[in-house]
């Protein structure tokens, strides 16, 4: 008996979206549905390419149509995405999510995160930029062999400039410290800070991107203010260590985003050098800077906890030699920062979802 479209539309009724609580045909991610013979082939449009679930989403769609439909039915399933947007977000068309990337004190490995948050993302498919907000000690043009670099600029139709962020890896590229001499401190004032940051954003050509990754000060200062409430931010990563006096900063950094005027999602906390684990000894964990510290924060909060990123030699120096550590195929470091930033997306879609919904 010949397959029909509604008898596979319905069984895939049965598959549920377990973060947007809904079947994946309500949701619209079932497309180009096509069946010959026995064969059904459709393509699984899912919100984000860095979904954590996306092989257990195809397994229960095989499931679906061999259960309800034909045991021998032969399914083949293309997996795409269509990255989602807040509702928010019509001041930067092109720009899809704005994710800020915060500590309340520096030297805790911010640039770090954000810089393989941005390479994994890149990776897994996503269009993404990187802008370096950070005024007192931008690391971006370090972490990725451009510290000479200046990005080029064009002119638009209606005559205005526009600045071309630097390609690397995958990601378009921006930094306060491409504008500077490295070697000579930049006195910033907040006004001044305030509009060259503004500039990143609204006189650049980013062309389309998924996800804008800005790698903050640490501390609230006006930079913070600034990007909150003049731009769409889908939300913040708060990076942490796991001792006291860095913990006790970071209760203030994130709060801050919890204040009236600023309100911005809290799409969770890393903690960063968390353990020590020798490279002769990679299944060893030496605790020295504490134990729980992120946990007990994100708990404090109620936020998701995103994981545990280790004190490794060689993430030092892959930021040290231009060459992010996230490119290098290490298996632990890989897995480590691959579901940190498919927790980030995957959150990023839950509440993208929960503004259209409301």
């Amino acid at each position: 008996m010949q397959i029909s479209p509604q008898q596979v539309l319905d069984a895939l009724k049965n598959v549920e979206d377990p973060d947007l609580k809904k079947d994946l045909v309500t949701l619209n991610m079932i497309k180009d549905l096509q069946i010959t013979d026995n064969q059904v082939t459709f393509t699984l449009e899912l919100t984000t390419p860095a979904c954590p679930m996306k092989d257990m989403l195809k397994n229960a769609c095989t499931n679906a149509i061999k259960h309800f439909v034909s045991s021998t039915a032969e399914v083949v399933i293309n997996v795409t995405s269509r990255v989602t947007q807040p509702a928010n977000s019509s001041s930067l068309d092109n720009i899809k999510n704005i994710i800020l990337v915060s500590s309340g004190k520096g030297g805790v490995g911010k640039s770090t995160v954000s810089s393989n948050l941005a390479v994994v993302l890149a990776k897994d498919g996503a269009k993404v930029g990187l802008i370096d907000a950070d005024i007192y000690g931008p690391s971006v043009p370090t972490m990725f062999d451009l510290v000479d670099a200046k990005p080029g600029a064009e002119e638009t139709a209606d005559g205005k400039t526009k600045i071309l962020p630097i390609e690397k890896y995958g990601i378009k590229l921006l930094s306060l410290g491409f504008f500077a001499d490295p070697g000579q401190p930049v006195p910033w004032r907040g006004p001044m800070a305030s509009n060259a940051v503004k500039q990143l954003f609204n006189d650049t050509n980013w062309g389309e991107l998924d996800y804008l990754i800005v790698d903050l000060p640490p501390g609230t200062g006006d930079i913070h203010i600034t990007i909150t409430q003049s731009f769409p931010v889908s939300g913040a990563v708060v990076v942490t260590t796991p001792q006291q006096v860095a913990l006790a900063d970071t209760h203030k950094g994130l709060a801050m985003f919890r204040m009236p005027g600023i309100n911005i999602p809290i799409l969770g906390v890393i903690e960063n050098m968390s353990y020590f684990t020798p490279a002769e000894l990679p299944e060893n964990k030496y605790y020295i800077f504490g134990k729980g510290g992120g946990t007990e924060l994100a708990a404090r909060f109620d936020v998701p906890f995103l994981g545990e990123i280790p004190i490794i030699q060689s993430i030092s120096e892959a930021g040290d030699n231009g060459k992010p550590v996230a490119l290098n195929q290490n298996p632990l470091l890989d897995g480590i920062f691959g579901d940190i930033a498919s927790k980030i997306a995957q959150q990023i879609s839950i509440n993208n979802a929960q503004m259209v919904n409301c």
